[in-house]
C-alpha cells in the first residue's frame, strides 16, 4: 500500500480526495449564466414560452462605450434580440418592460424603429421612468401601459462635449429633434403641439431638464394608452395574439403608422 507523505492513514482506511465535488442532478444549461449576466435575461427568443420579454433599463448605450459603474442597456444587444424574435416561430407577442433614464439619441430611435417595425404583437410596460429618448421606444409598441408611480420626462435633445461648426450643428440638432417629434406623435395619440408645448415648458420645477409627465397625465394627454402593470400588459397582449380585434389599438387595425 502505498502512502502519501503527510497523510495518517490506517491499513483498513481508504484515502479520500481532498474535496469531493457534489453532484447535481440538473446540471446548468451552457451559457445560461452568460445570457443573464449579459442580456439580463432568462429566456431568448428560440425558448418554448410564446411571450418574449424583453427589459430596457438604465441607460441607453450609443456609439460610445459608457463608465463601467453606469447600468446599460446596449443596442447591439436589443437589436439581434428582435431579430430573433421576428425570426422564431414559437414566439407570438413581445413584452416590453422598460426603465430608462435615456441615453444615445440614435440608438434609441433605432430600438424604437425596430418595435415599430415588427409584424408580431408587442406591448410596452414603462415601470419607474421613461425618460427622455426612452419616450418614443415606450410608445413604439402595439399598445403600451404605464405604473401609476411611473413617470416620462419630456426635454429638447441636448449634447455635450466639442462642437464644431456650430450652425451646422444647431441645424442637425433641430432635425433630429423633428424626428423624434413625429415618431412619437404617429405612434401614439398626443397631438404635435401638445408634445411641443410639454418639452419647451417652462415655469416647472424641472425647467432644466423638461417637463416630467406622472402615469395618468401621460394616458390624459394621449402619450400612453393605460395605466398598468405587468398584468394587465399580459392579458392585452395575450388577447392579441388570440387573434381579438377589441384588443387591438386602432393604428394596428389600419395597418400602423409610419414615420
Amino acid at each position: 500500500m502505498e502512502i502519501t507523505p503527510g497523510v495518517n492513514v490506517s491499513a483498513n482506511e481508504e484515502i479520500l480526495p481532498d474535496v469531493v465535488k457534489p453532484q447535481t442532478s440538473e446540471p446548468i444549461p451552457p451559457g445560461t449564466a452568460g445570457v443573464v449576466k449579459e442580456l439580463g435575461q432568462t429566456v431568448v427568443p428560440t425558448g418554448e414560452p410564446d411571450i418574449f420579454c424583453m427589459t430596457i433599463i438604465g441607460q441607453i448605450e450609443g456609439h460610445f462605450v459608457l463608465p463601467p459603474h453606469n447600468k446599460t442597456t446596449k443596442y447591439e444587444h436589443i437589436i439581434p434580440q428582435l431579430v430573433a424574435a421576428e425570426q422564431s416561430k414559437t414566439v407570438k407577442g413581445l413584452l416590453i418592460i422598460l426603465n430608462t433614464v435615456g441615453g444615445d439619441v440614435e440608438a434609441g430611435l433605432a430600438i424604437a424603429e425596430m418595435i415599430a417595425s415588427l409584424s408580431k404583437p408587442t406591448v410596452t410596460v414603462v415601470i419607474g421612468g421613461g425618460h427622455s429618448i426612452g419616450v418614443p421606444i415606450a410608445v413604439a409598441s402595439s399598445y403600451s401601459l404605464i405604473a401609476e408611480s411611473a413617470t416620462m420626462t419630456i426635454h429638447p435633445i441636448r449634447m455635450n462635449g466639442l462642437v464644431i461648426g456650430v450652425p451646422q450643428t444647431f441645424e442637425y440638432m433641430e432635425r433630429m429633434q423633428e424626428r423624434m417629434v413625429r415618431f412619437v406623435t404617429s405612434h401614439s395619440r398626443i397631438s404635435e403641439q401638445q408634445f411641443k408645448d410639454l418639452m419647451f415648458k417652462t415655469g416647472e420645477l424641472n425647467r432644466d431638464i423638461g417637463t416630467a409627465v406622472g402615469g395618468y397625465d401621460a394616458v390624459k394627454y394621449g402619450l400612453m394608452d393605460e395605466v398598468g402593470g405587468i398584468g394587465a400588459a399580459l392579458s392585452r397582449l395575450n388577447g392579441m395574439i388570440a387573434g381579438d380585434i377589441a384588443q387591438l389599438p386602432e393604428q394596428i387595425v389600419q395597418g400602423g403608422l409610419t414615420q
